[in-house]
């Protein structure tokens, strides 16, 4: 009995170091094992792609015979966001996960070479899709990942299969109270209400947009608000977000039109939402309900970057969701 004992850690040990030296029989559920294990190991590919003159830059994992997913990401952040998910994933889908003009490693051209609106970073963000010639595909929104990611699902809905929604607003009842300075900017553009936003991009506003609503901030990786901070340190980068903020009224008119795409679509939905968001709160969820038929509906104890604190729970729920599309 000890010998047979001895031989199986024996046999373990040689799989798990890759030993090849000697053939072995392996039955077929083995087989799919080793095959599932080796694709997570695969590393995260980062690639950059030339878009109007842009480079974007992005983050892509798994096999692209997969179904796919594009994960678009919010404000602050960039693909880093997506991280967990790129690589839990990885062995059944197919993800691109790119950072927006501005954002992350893609370039950060100036104002006199880009005009920074949701419109025309949309369009940016809608030819890099398009330029993997995909036959269909489905979202993942966050955040700015929500007006960009409506406004390529408008423009495509015939590619679109399902949308994976974390703390992404369509609808006015989602706008909390954490918006009531940018509300004051939309009423009337002057320097004293763009000094009074200045805060959101200081180390602690970061952090705070992080950790609030979390059950713990001691779960939260700090290395995302640094990431975010040394960007928004650039030259002008202050003025630039804040302009992206002022421009943020012109979603909020585009709602009503991205509702009735739901409802003449119906794209399935799952809905992955941090409840004590300060930006987009539970409100903005439910608010989901009344134009889909087809919503998996989960919402979390924790804040604006629920994949920070509830990424495991999120990333299961997102593959039940998937695999039956």
């Amino acid at each position: 009995m000890k010998n047979n004992i001895y031989t199986f850690l024996l046999a373990l040990v040689l799989i798990s170091c890759g030993n090849n030296n000697e053939p072995r029989k392996t039955n077929k559920a083995s087989m799919i094992a080793l095959e599932t294990n080796s694709t997570e190991t695969t590393p995260v590919k980062s690639r950059t792609k030339k878009i109007n003159g842009i480079n974007i830059f992005y983050r892509e994992s798994g096999n692209p015979k997969n179904p796919t997913l594009i994960l678009l990401h919010g404000f602050p952040a960039s693909s880093h966001q997506y991280r967990k998910v790129l690589n839990q994933l990885s062995d059944e889908y197919h993800m691109i996960a790119p950072d927006y003009p501005g954002f992350g490693e893609s370039d950060f051209p100036s104002e006199d070479e880009f005009t920074y609106t949701f419109d025309n970073i949309a369009a940016v963000m809608d030819a890099f899709v398009q330029s993997f010639n995909l036959e269909h595909y489905s979202l993942m929104i966050q955040d700015y990942g929500s007006p960009i990611g409506f406004r390529i699902a408008t423009a495509h809905p015939e590619k679109v299969t399902a949308i994976i929604n974390q703390n992404g607003n369509a609808y006015e009842e989602g706008l909390g109270e954490a918006w009531a300075p940018i509300f004051d900017l939309w009423k009337e553009d002057t320097e004293a209400h763009r000094q009074v936003i200045l805060p959101v991009f200081s180390l602690e506003g970061l952090k705070w947009q992080y950790t609030h609503g979390t059950r713990n901030p001691e779960n939260i990786n700090p290395d995302t608000w640094q990431l975010d901070y040394a960007r928004l340190s650039r030259p002008n980068a202050h003025k630039i977000n804040t302009d992206i903020f002022y421009d943020y009224q012109n979603n909020v008119k585009l709602y009503p039109t991205w509702q009735k795409y739901m409802r003449d679509h119906q794209p399935p939905m799952l809905i992955v939402w941090g409840k004590n968001d300060a930006f987009f709160p539970e409100p903005g969820a439910a608010a989901f309900k009344k134009d889909l038929k087809n919503v998996d509906y989960n919402i979390y104890n924790t804040g604006h970057f629920a994949l920070e604190e509830d990424g495991d729970a999120i990333i299961k729920k997102m593959r039940e969701f998937l695999s039956k599309l």
